[in-house]
């Protein structure tokens, strides 16, 4: 009986695998008579499975002869956890959402060995930003998807890291002006003593804190930020000595920790902070009920939209703005960076050796980034997503403004492919945005009332006016672009993944121990003992040859 059942279980293993292999074959024809090729794709973040019908990936498919079936990290699953495991099988998507660890595993095919016979790939940077993600054997594997500008930047989102809080929050105190982490915490322990509930009687959180697996950035990254640094992810880069700090153990570090423990103590901080979810998390922020949080805008924007727009927390100032915090008034804050000097040179889309037609897969990448499928990806389709003035502005009616946040025209109707390459900054006309969220005029116009009102307050008009635009502090931004390339095969790539694990090991215990000052030095002797300053000697070494290139 036994022998039968594995028989069987071969047996349907075996009709998978051809129904793979098979899957790039025809699957419909083109209005032109043609095939349409499918991919896989596979990115190790969290994202949604779009019907099968979707009609702008449809459209796309006619235009480029192909399409993609994307899938994302599964609840539940760590993405090394993800990784590994296609690592250990040796059987891959024909892309993936590339990295050291997949390039160490020989799953990955040269871009530039293909980039001549794609124009739209060879010349999606100039050849000195390309040479910034050749490897040791001096090929390049990944094209990166994000954060390459086309024309002028435009930005008006802050995608980013900050200090989050409700509008309901800051209209009930009239508009304040909040500069330091204590300012924030006073404003919020004021505002729930004299609000402990919603309208609907659901208990409000002050503030919560994600902590879950790699997100945990939310709670470890957040001093180099409060002394005005931005993102280099992994240390402080002094800009003047050109020397690395880390942030892990400056006084700043100390005394912010320190805050969250008082807060903690006074029950501002959410209890179940360190022990929740990612979705756990989102599903807390979709009741409204979270007055603030540290976390970058993608990380959870995008996710409770639904909860929001079905629960009507929008009419009740729920809606989420940043605040530039600093750690004390004076300090110049740098939570936002222009994304067009962010480039992020440790990862990016990959077609791995599993891909059966590799001249097709970097084919339809190369069409992915023409200008008619980019404004398909982001603006829609013509007539029904939107309107071309006389004076050729892509513009919104009420309507189709929305359109943008309907659930099932999510799934149904549009297709970014998010997690492809894309040209941000303005479309190839030069007037107008890549996407609708970054044209001022739709942008202000579509945003909910509660924000315009708290822009308005503030003399703000969009998200990166309210912290503030800076441009890269030098060459060697960002550094984080080196440490999420390191693995376990290195020294320093050890140490790395050590510091992490006591961070996340030490740092809930820190904020909720009775004794902060006893806790903090027990938590400094065991990040000492794993050697931090291997790593920090190699990521100076990294920054010097930064900045040595940068200068030739």
């Amino acid at each position: 009986m036994l022998k039968n059942i594995k028989y069987y279980l071969l047996l349907l293993f075996a009709a998978v695998v051809t129904l793979c292999l098979c899957s790039m074959f025809i699957k419909r024809s083109t209005p032109s008579g043609g095939s349409i090729r499918l991919y896989t794709a596979f990115f190790d973040t969290k994202g949604f499975l779009l019907d099968t019908n979707n009609e702008i990936k449809q459209r796309i498919a006619d235009i480029t002869g192909a399409e993609c079936d994307e899938t994302w990290l599964d609840d539940g699953i760590s993405r090394e956890s993800a990784i590994n495991d296609y690592i250990a099988g040796g059987h891959y998507p024909d892309f993936v959402q590339g990295g050291q660890e997949f390039l160490e595993a020989g799953a990955l095919i040269p871009v530039d060995q293909y980039w001549e016979e794609y124009p739209n790939i060879y010349n999606y940077l100039p050849q000195d930003e390309w040479d910034k993600f050749r490897q040791e054997d001096g090929h390049i594997y990944w094209i990166p998807q994000f954060g390459v500008t086309n024309g002028k930047s435009c930005e008006i989102m802050h995608q980013g890291e900050a200090f989050w809080i409700q509008t309901r929050v800051l209209k009930w105190a009239g508009y304040p002006e909040i500069r330091t982490v204590r300012e924030y915490f006073s404003l919020l322990e004021d505002y729930i003593k004299e609000n402990p509930e919603m309208d609907d009687g659901t208990k409000n959180i002050a503030f919560t804190i994600l902590c879950d697996d790699w997100r945990y950035f939310c709670l470890e990254n957040v001093p180099q930020f409060l002394d005005g640094y931005p993102n280099d992810g992994c240390c402080i880069v002094d800009p003047s000595s050109k020397k690395v700090i880390d942030y892990n153990i400056t006084p700043t570090a100390k005394k912010y920790f320190s805050i969250l423990n008082e807060e903690f103590k006074k029950g501002i901080i959410d209890s179940e902070s360190f022990t929740s979810t990612y979705d756990e998390y989102l599903e807390k922020l979709s009741t409204g009920a979270v007055l603030g949080m540290v976390d970058q805008w993608w990380d959870f924007a995008y996710d409770i939209t639904a909860s929001y727009e079905r629960l009507g927390l929008r009419s009740k100032g729920c809606d989420y703005v940043p605040l530039p915090i600093t750690i004390s008034r004076g300090i110049k804050n740098q939570w936002h960076v222009d994304r067009s000097e962010e480039l992020d040179i440790s990862g990016g889309l990959s077609v791995t050796t599993s891909c059966k037609d590799i001249d097709g897969a970097f084919q339809f990448v190369n069409d992915l980034l023409d200008q008619e499928v980019q404004n398909l990806r982001f603006w829609g389709i013509k007539g029904e997503d939107y309107e071309i003035g006389s004076d050729g502005m892509f513009y919104k009616t009420q309507e189709q403004k929305m359109r943008t946040d309907d659930v099932k025209l999510q799934t149904g109707h549009f297709c970014t492919y998010s997690y492809f390459p894309r040209k941000e900054g303005m479309t190839g006309d030069g007037i107008n945005a890549f996407s609708p969220e970054n044209q001022a005029g739709i942008f202000f116009d579509s945003l909910p009332e509660d924000v315009r009102e708290c822009f308005k307050a503030y003399g703000c008009k969009n998200y990166v006016e309210m912290l503030g635009n800076n441009e890269a502090p030098g060459v060697w931004y960002p550094m984080y672009s080196y440490s999420s390339k390191l693995t376990y095969s290195s020294r320093e790539g050890y140490v790395w993944k050590r510091m992490n694990d006591i961070k996340r090991q030490w740092l809930p215990r820190v904020i909720m121990a009775d004794g902060f000052e006893e806790i903090w030095d027990s938590y400094m002797e065991a990040y000492n003992r794993c050697n931090p300053e291997v790593f920090f000697e190699s990521v100076q070494q990294e920054l010097d040859r930064r900045i040595k290139q940068g200068k030739d």
